[in-house]
């Protein structure tokens, strides 16, 4: 094992701030030795929960450029708003940091290109934070899929389908960027939670690639709704023209012919769930069930909803099984601290990311592909191979024990 690494983090909102305090400031492995935020308040708090739970006092900043050229900074962490994750990752990496970005799309086809452009010519991945990967169902799911119990899969859903209105309407108070995207951008915005683990199950990058999508948009009335209907909203969002849809779907065509369908579903009221669904010939699984059916068990060998504990014994991923056996830690149900575990111990081991640059890319691409096609009524649209052919042959190796190629 090498020396701690030296770890600066950029943005200090609610996700940034959860990060420090519930897995970052717990973690050996690391010394956290720069904190930043535009709001400077909220830099301050940063550094002031490191001094309580690390003991030592890190420098802060309200610029990330002065973050990132500091030599005691080795790794850089961005948990910033979605316009600052692909410029803030670039910076980083051509002044040769490692980079762990947080979720969320991309804004242009052009940066996610640059993002796989600057790694290329600096040899120093970004690995997306995508925590959804290391979920306890979905990779139970991954490994029963590897192994065949699935047979060919044919299609995936995914979604994230979660009530964000108290969010978005109190972004002015609560200095959160949903609010600006939501009134000026339609488009599946946030695809990784579901598309993540879905790449992982259809080997995307890794002998499939995703050819093309279409997405369509319902229109937008929730978020008015929402306002009018409570008395600590801003009275201007009860007529405020949100261009952003209440509900978006989008359908992805993969080389090896299978489906993916992603839902992005955030203002209107619900309960929450990532919607994961995986079909194939001999068998599936359905979150919302909470179910696996295998059709060499018959229909009475597989009882009809919440029947996932009775495979975990035989089918439970090796993460999973040694995560158990130390003790969950950090939020999310302790997926927050396996996809930070998974980065750092890539870091020190000098090991290939879990999630590298070019899943990275293509993940985000999706964001401003959906954005044209709902513009343009549905109309299909080619997702670049940001690979450039390296898929048909691409492999993971040296990833070690957090490696999602079971």
């Amino acid at each position: 094992m090498k020396h701690a690494l030296k770890v600066g983090i950029i943005g200090l909102g609610e996700r940034g701030y959860s990060t420090l305090s519930g897995v970052l400031c717990d973690m050996d492995s690391i010394c956290i030795t720069y904190v930043c935020d535009t709001f400077e308040d909220r830099a301050l708090r940063g550094q002031q929960i490191v001094t309580e739970k690390k003991g030592n006092t890190p420098k802060y900043t309200t610029d990330y450029r002065v973050l990132i050229e500091d030599p005691d900074v080795e790794v850089v962490v961005i948990a910033s708003a979605w316009e600052n994750h692909i410029p803030a990752a670039i910076a980083a990496m051509q002044a040769g940091k490692y980079v762990g970005c947080e979720v969320g799309g991309a804004y242009s086809i052009d940066d996610c290109w640059k993002l796989v452009h600057t790694y290329e010519e600096t040899g120093r991945h970004c690995m997306m934070l995508e925590n959804c990967c290391f979920g306890r169902d979905e990779l139970m799911v991954l490994r029963m899929v590897r192994e065949g119990l699935f047979g060919k899969v044919a299609a995936c859903e995914g979604g994230y389908h979660h009530d964000l209105r108290y969010e978005i309407t109190h972004g002015v108070e609560n200095r959160h960027y949903r609010l600006r995207n939501y009134k000026n951008r339609c488009c599946e915005n946030y695809p990784t939670h579901e598309l993540g683990p879905i790449a992982k199950v259809l080997n995307i990058n890794r002998g499939n690639r995703m050819l093309s999508l279409t997405s369509m948009s319902s229109g937008a009335w929730g978020l008015n709704t929402y306002a009018q209907n409570q008395e600590n909203v801003n009275a201007d969002l009860q007529t405020a023209r949100f261009a952003q849809g209440d509900i978006i779907k989008t359908n992805i065509l993969c080389a090896g012919g299978e489906l993916i369908t992603l839902t992005l579903d955030t203002s209107l009221p619900r309960h929450y769930s990532r919607g994961f669904t995986v079909r194939g010939t001999k068998g599936s699984y359905t979150e919302l069930t909470k179910a696996i059916f295998l059709d060499s068990l018959g229909e009475s060998g597989n009882g009809l909803y919440n029947n996932l504990d009775q495979y975990r014994q035989d089918w439970e991923h090796p993460i999973w099984q040694k995560y158990l056996e130390e003790g969950v830690k950090g939020g999310h149900d302790g997926m927050d601290w396996l996809v930070y575990s998974a980065f750092f111990e890539g870091i020190l081991n000098d090991r290939q990311p879990v999630i590298d640059t070019y899943d990275m890319a293509s993940w985000m691409a999706i964001t401003p592909l959906s954005e044209r096609s709902i513009m343009q009524g549905g109309q299909p649209m080619d997702i670049p191979d940001f690979t450039r052919g390296q898929w048909l042959c691409r492999t993971d190796s040296n990833q070690g024990p957090y490696s999602l190629d079971l």
